[in-house]
């Protein structure tokens, strides 16, 4: 397969990065094995803006959960500029990073992260536990209905196949009215008929909200659904034309 041009700005490239939702420059991380030191990333460029839908490929082992943690603020970065909705990450402590997220942020996850002791809609009410958002249950209810959850609101995620359990997780993503969903994964642990009806889900809310997506799969098929594909090379973001990546 032939490279695109390196490029993994947006489209919107002339916009200042103050603009961006996320915003990364010389991202690099860095681990310590016994006496070895294992670099994951390095020197690491990206930049999403509000609305885009954007793939990030690789290889098993690659480092895109650990990239997908980093730009969420869940992790530290070895070295390197981090900005979300133009505040810098890496000047923010862990509250503060979780404040930043609060409500604005969400998340789906390829092994779901529900919490087993909690029904499904306690599980989609987490989100807004902090939030000063006026009849939380109400809009727990519908986005359980949206997803097709209804009549499992009082279900534990135990009682659930795995594709419900994913479409408590999207509910639970999108109850905040996120600006941002980050998707692990998301179809990893499902059979392809089940992932396929997840993966429309998504892109449909995504569509639906507004919302910006950034996405990380090995799956090719997944990807080409997205605005804008890239792909972790050696700790590196490298753009790819969508029209490449095979199925």
């Amino acid at each position: 397969m032939s490279k695109a041009p390196l490029s993994t700005s947006s489209p919107h490239a002339h916009s200042p990065v103050a603009e961006a939702v996320l915003a990364a420059r010389g991202l690099a991380k860095s681990v310590t094995s016994g006496s070895r030191v294992l670099t994951i990333l390095r020197e690491l460029e990206l930049v999403v803006h509000a609305g885009e839908s954007v793939a990030i490929l690789g290889q098993s082992g690659a480092g895109k959960s650990t990239l997908l943690g980093l730009l969420a603020g869940l992790d530290d970065p070895s070295e390197g500029e981090l900005s979300l909705f133009g505040e810098s990450l890496t000047e923010l402590d862990e509250d503060g990073r979780a404040a930043l997220r609060n409500g604005r942020v969400g998340f789906v996850f390829q092994n779901f992260q529900l919490l087993p002791t909690l029904t499904a809609l306690e599980n989609v009410l987490l989100p807004t536990e902090l939030s000063m958002q006026n009849h939380r249950e109400q809009r727990a209810r519908e986005w359980l209905e949206r997803v097709g959850l209804a009549q499992r609101h009082d279900h534990l995620p135990r009682q659930l196949s795995g594709g419900e359990q994913q479409r408590v997780a999207l509910a639970r993503a999108f109850v905040t009215s996120p600006e941002l969903v980050f998707a692990d994964e998301p179809t990893g642990n499902l059979d392809p008929q089940t992932g396929e009806r997840i993966i429309q889900t998504l892109f449909e809310l995504n569509q639906e909200q507004g919302t910006t997506l950034v996405l990380v799969t090995h799956d090719h098929a997944l990807a080409r659904r997205c605005d804008r594909c890239l792909q972790l090379v050696d700790g590196r973001l490298e753009a790819m034309d969508v029209s490449e990546t095979g199925s």
